[in-house]
């Protein structure tokens, strides 16, 4: 079994701070958008996941007994295939045995998330390795878990887990997305027009009235997330600003006349 406690450099005594933090530090280190290591930066999630909850840390810590020669060290086995092998195909409990099905967990990005669509997957078999379509569905959530039916080796049912690598740029909010911007400090005095870009690479011309101040979060309507009920999330847009280094004496004088 990994060892979430190395991934993340802790002991196994960590209090939740000391987890998040180690978390904060290897994430930011190891981020695939700052030229991280995409494999090592899922680890280090997986790991997060698991300790950052404490009913999930409490479980990985005190793990159920296995039962090898029951259940072949840790698969899943279920009652009613046992007793249907053993009667026929009939399950002495009066109820069809369930289909089997195999799982395992996929990281899809946020502009996944956006579009959807489908994309290749690779399953491991005692043959090989093959290769299947699925669907991604629009504006699915991290964690969720999705069904294909008859899709894995054998015409087993394939379960998927979604899990979504974070952004660099954006925060997701539901539907929402929320991102900072940074625009000059004459435009939020003057007012004027900057170019905002949405996760989906589309740039949109968007009006910074007179005397904003920095902070003032814009929101632009239907430019999130959407889902397959043709729901649309919005584009939440705080502007920032920064001094430049260097203005113009006279704009200076102006200001200190007016101050």
């Amino acid at each position: 079994m990994t060892d979430h406690y190395a991934t993340l450099g802790v002991a196994r005594n960590a209090t939740q701070d000391e987890i998040k933090r180690a978390f904060r530090r290897l994430a930011s280190q190891h981020h695939p958008d700052k030229g991280g290591d995409t494999k090592k930066f899922q680890e280090i999630q997986a790991a997060y996941d698991t300790l950052g909850d404490e009913a999930k840390r409490q479980t990985y810590d005190n793990p159920a007994p296995q039962f090898p020669g029951f259940n072949g060290g840790g698969v899943h086995v279920n009652i009613h295939d046992i007793f249907g092998q053993m009667f026929g195909g009939q399950s002495p409990f009066g109820q069809q045995p369930r289909r089997n099905h195999v799982r395992m967990s996929l990281w899809i990005t946020l502009l996944d998330v956006a579009r959807g669509g489908k994309r290749p997957v690779a399953l491991g078999t005692q043959a090989g390795t093959s290769t299947v379509e699925i669907e991604i569905p629009m504006g699915i959530n991290d964690g969720d878990n999705v069904q294909y039916t008859g899709l894995a080796p054998g015409g087993q049912d394939l379960v998927i887990q979604f899990r979504i690598q974070p952004h660099a740029n954006f925060q997701r909010q539901g539907l929402n997305l929320a991102t900072t911007h940074k625009v000059s400090i004459w435009t939020l005095i003057l007012g004027g027009e900057t170019e905002v870009q949405t996760v989906e690479g589309n740039r949109l011309v968007v009006k910074v009235a007179p005397h904003t101040q920095p902070g003032t979060t814009l929101r632009l309507r239907s430019q999130g997330l959407g889902d397959q009920s043709g729901q649309k999330g919005d584009l939440m847009v705080q502007i920032q600003t920064e001094i430049p280094k260097t203005i113009a004496p006279e704009i200076i004088t102006a200001i200190q006349n007016h101050a």
